[in-house]
């Protein structure tokens, strides 16, 4: 029994790992691209506001794969859509390496996000139909430590590579997508298909255009002429398509007989809370985007200086996410994430206060990262794990994926106005972390109204991953 007991904890190990390492590619496609901008911009003789879709494009593709490819899991099996995921990231990392224009790069970026969308919430889900009750927060943990991993190296990897051109930072991923393809075939359980039942192709192409509508719309708003924007023709455009779409995406879910986003998922109290949650959430990490830019203004620093200076943060995400996962199983999901939603609004209010210094620059990253790895680490996926049906499961944390979204994009919206309206001086960055604190607060509220989890024992002989 025991041998039997040590190679099922072994393949899991081996599962886990693949999963990481599939997770990691496709987040250190947004964490390293950052330095490889002036050279593109060089190469190609683009404008900033073109290049920026380098960027927007991976960003709002990977918004829209991601309910997708959950969704198409639970439908063909998890093992042949990860798989499908990680050979599109693939193609899309080989298109961008060998562009010979602009338009070539933005097709590659875009087919890399629509296989790196997917990516998560399929591993999340293969935890959650792979992995004993009592042993997922740990391993969504793992999991969740990964962005922290992949913002750590990402800027690290990209200056290296950069000495060669930048090129490199995208033809890297091929040997690495070869080897977790391999694994991935050999390791991911193969789960039975569903019945095959007629595809919403419908609620797909008004979800897509609803959510992309959306971002449009909020990521145009100026906070420095607020009323003004909100009422220029292109916003209100893109906003009166979004609500629209969404309108007509409620009434065909309701109707259709495997939605993409089955209704009945937000019809759960536990999973509205969720939602609220995850879009606070979004909220936080957005702006801590801007942290190194806080950094140049507030300690007049290089912008490598100031990316260093990033360290704290991420390292406490590094280690507070699995922190988080084995938290999990004995506190419950309710109480990590109140006590991380805290962490988070304490470390926002630090960067507020009027004197910043070094000091409290880095407590501010601490709370901030230990809180917002917390939250996003394990708990929340573990309450979609808990809370969907398990035909549904990879619907739900496609579902968790698009909230997580909006609140990114409202974050960086928000903050990014409050700095343009203070010309990129200090007390811009104080204004929108101290709103952005206020904001959340009621979100830290809303999470006392979760049901309290059944805390499952592990055995000693059964706590091995």
């Amino acid at each position: 029994m025991n041998s039997s007991l040590n190679q099922r904890n072994a393949g899991n190990t081996a599962l886990l790992a693949v999963l990481f390492a599939g997770v990691l590619i496709s987040a250190l496609d947004i964490a390293i691209v950052g330095p490889a901008l002036p050279a593109i911009q060089n190469d190609f003789e683009v404008s900033g506001r073109a290049l920026s879709w380098v960027f927007s494009a991976y960003i709002l593709t990977g918004l829209i794969s991601a309910p997708l490819m959950a969704k198409l899991s639970d439908r063909y099996g998890r093992r042949n859509v990860y798989l499908f995921d990680i050979a599109l990231f693939g193609l899309g990392s080989l298109v961008v390496s060998i562009s010979a224009s602009f338009e070539m790069l933005l097709i590659g970026r875009v087919l890399q996000a629509f296989g790196a969308g997917g990516i998560l919430p399929v591993a999340s889900a293969v935890i959650g139909d792979t992995f004993p009750e009592e042993r997922r927060g740990p391993a969504l943990g793992l999991i969740g430590a990964v962005f922290g991993v992949a913002f750590l190296l990402g800027p690290l990897l990209g200056g290296v590579l950069l000495q060669w051109s930048w090129r490199w930072l995208f033809l890297i991923n091929i040997p690495i997508v070869l080897v977790v393809f391999w694994q991935a075939s050999r390791l991911l359980p193969s789960t039975p298909l569903s019945v095959r039942l007629p595809f919403d192709l419908l609620g797909v192409g008004f979800l897509s255009v609803s959510l992309l509508s959306l971002a449009l719309g909020i990521s145009w708003v100026n906070v420095n002429a607020l009323l003004v924007s909100l009422l220029s023709p292109k916003i209100v455009s893109m906003l009166l398509i979004a609500i629209t779409g969404f309108c007509f995406l409620w009434s065909i879910e309701k109707r259709a007989i495997d939605p993409v986003l089955p209704p009945n998922l937000l019809a759960k109290r536990e999973l509205k809370l969720l939602a609220i949650i995850a879009m606070g959430t979004g909220l936080a990490e957005a702006g801590m985007v801007f942290l190194p830019a806080l950094a140049v203004a507030a300690f007049d620093v290089e912008e490598a200086t100031a990316s260093f200076m990033l360290v704290p943060l991420v390292t406490a995400m590094i280690f507070g996410a699995p922190l988080a996962g084995w938290l999990l199983a004995r506190w419950g999901a309710k109480k990590v994430i109140q006590v991380g939603l805290l962490m988070v609004i304490g470390g926002l209010f630090v960067f507020g206060v009027p004197v910043i210094n070094s000091t409290t620059f880095y407590l501010g990253g601490i709370l901030v990262g230990v809180g917002l790895s917390g939250i996003l680490g394990a708990p929340l996926r573990y309450i979609v794990i808990r809370e969907t049906p398990r035909g549904q499961a990879g619907a739900g944390q496609g579902l968790l994926t698009i909230f997580l979204s909006v609140g990114r994009i409202l974050g960086a919206a928000t903050v990014g106005g409050f700095i343009a309206f203070q010309q990129g001086g200090v007390e811009g960055y104080q204004e929108a972390y101290l709103l952005v604190a206020v904001m959340i607060t009621p979100v830290a509220i809303f999470s006392a109204l979760l049901k309290p989890d059944k805390i499952i024992r592990q055995s000693r002989s059964s706590s091995s991953i």
